[in-house]
């Protein structure tokens, strides 16, 4: 008895197509593609990159709409932020799952001190904000920025050996696991681990399998038995 593969939209809550190609290069590259079908969007009319408290909240207005006329099994929001999570479980009937969330748990698994790399000095008082709501702070070592855009942090030219010196200065107070603070950096966590020789979590991957872990213990994977 076979079973379809579940549908699972991976929504970049920003306007960036390019930002969308590298979350998609992400999670098309590792295992868990094989599991489930994938599809890539990003939200028209969102900010090109959320890196402000204002970009974060004009974003989930944008994002709860779009999910309004999508039908899925599961939606990951693939922006570290997590903008607008949690109003769309208000308004969708499936899964929704925010790839800041999953992947702090994703990387307390691997270590005791997570080093995050955020994109931008002006991020981080919001990620610490949402550390300490969801009361994983003290497991924080700290956060260092790249001072790059969103788009940017996804070139290895312009970010890569930023982000090596940032994981040098994390490791250096403490940490024993990499976060990627922005989707934008999704194609570089391989280099970055291979550089650093410290396990590195990339949000979007995280929420692929927690995506699957959800729809598995649900019953919800899509298809019908053939």
């Amino acid at each position: 008895m076979n079973k379809n593969k579940s549908n699972i939209l991976v929504l970049n809550p920003n306007s960036s197509c390019k930002v969308t190609a590298s979350i998609q290069q992400s999670i098309e590259t590792s295992e868990v593609a094989q599991y489930a079908a994938f599809t890539y969007e990003c939200v028209k009319g969102a900010p090109v990159g959320i890196v402000t408290q204002h970009d974060a909240d004009l974003a989930a207005v944008k994002m709860v709409e779009h999910l309004a006329e999508v039908n899925t099994d599961a939606v990951i929001v693939a922006c570290f932020s997590d903008p607008g999570v949690l109003a769309a479980k208000e308004r969708v009937p499936y899964p929704v799952i925010g790839s800041g969330m999953a992947g702090i748990q994703m990387a307390l698994t691997r270590g005791s001190r997570v080093g995050v790399i955020a994109v931008a000095e002006a991020a981080i008082p919001r990620h610490w904000r949402y550390w300490k709501t969801l009361g994983v702070d003290h497991a924080v070592a700290d956060e260092v920025p790249l001072n790059l855009t969103v788009e940017q942090s996804g070139n290895p030219e312009l970010a890569l050996d930023r982000m090596v010196m940032a994981a040098g200065e994390l490791k250096a107070k403490g940490a024993d696991v990499l976060l990627l603070g922005c989707a934008g950096m999704a194609g570089l966590r391989q280099p970055l681990q291979e550089q650093t020789g410290l396990f590195v979590v990339e949000p979007c991957q995280a929420a692929a399998y927690l995506a699957l872990w959800q729809l598995s213990l649900g019953g919800l994977a899509g298809g019908s038995d053939a």
